[in-house]
């Protein structure tokens, strides 16, 4: 329960925990996802395999609460963006939220590797990431809820359409972001443009952290700014 008074063994427990995060984090910036590597974790901070393995049940259990913490992290810190993005604004809202995943993916290049880069091969990530990926998205669906698709990304709006009546799931999360429903006009819409965003984005954050953009004679923030753009435009964003 919240509020909830941790018992000392608790307590041991969840630090013990951060310090071994805190280490595949360090592991994770050196060498990337493969150099996570449990015996050299508990080597350094003196701990044996046996004891290591009371705090996390492998290599996976860990680098699924890495990417628990990650897609936590930028989540929060899109919503915290909403509280700085205009209201009456959609299109000035969108830079905002946009520029705040890119600023945390930038800050923090090796987690957003993590979540958003090449599949670790054997690794399947649980379910409820999904939920937390999502979450960082939730915001965007509130900028495209009431805005008006052209002719250009109405097949998409359709496809949208028909995925949030058949998936509950997706109904659901939309409901908690727009209060839409399903069967609503607009639920399409704003799914069509959080995810052409976030398309957007990925292609745009994961080329510039993988350092792509270097020697191309651009800002990456300008080519985001001009992508974003074309797509409130394609939606009508004001």
């Amino acid at each position: 329960m919240a509020g909830e008074t941790q018992t000392p063994r608790a307590r041991y427990r969840e630090q013990t925990r951060a310090e071994i995060k805190a280490a595949a984090l360090q592991q994770l910036a050196e060498g990337g996802v493969q150099s996570v590597a449990l015996t050299r974790i508990a080597k350094d901070m003196g701990l044996s395999g046996p004891a290591l393995y009371r705090y996390f049940a492998g290599r996976d259990d860990l680098l699924s609460a890495l990417i628990r913490d990650a897609y936590d992290e930028v989540a929060l810190a899109v919503e915290h963006a909403t509280d700085s993005a205009p209201r009456e604004d959609a299109r000035a809202a969108l830079h905002v939220l946009a520029g705040a995943y890119r600023d945390w993916a930038v800050a923090e290049p090796h987690r957003y590797q993590l979540i958003q880069g090449t599949p670790v091969p054997g690794y399947a990530a649980p379910p409820d990431t999904l939920l937390r990926a999502r979450a960082a998205l939730g915001p965007l669906l509130r900028v495209f809820a009431g805005a008006s698709p052209t002719d250009a990304v109405r097949p998409v709006v359709a496809e949208m359409d028909a995925w949030v009546r058949r998936d509950g799931a997706v109904a659901d999360w939309l409901g908690e972001h727009t209060g839409l429903g399903a069967q609503d006009p607009g639920s399409g819409t704003a799914l069509a443009g959080a995810v052409l965003t976030w398309t957007q984005l990925h292609g745009a954050v994961s080329l510039e952290v993988s350092g792509q953009y270097a020697g191309m004679g651009h800002r990456t923030g300008t080519l985001l700014t001009a992508q974003l753009d074309a797509l409130a435009d394609a939606f009508r964003l004001p």
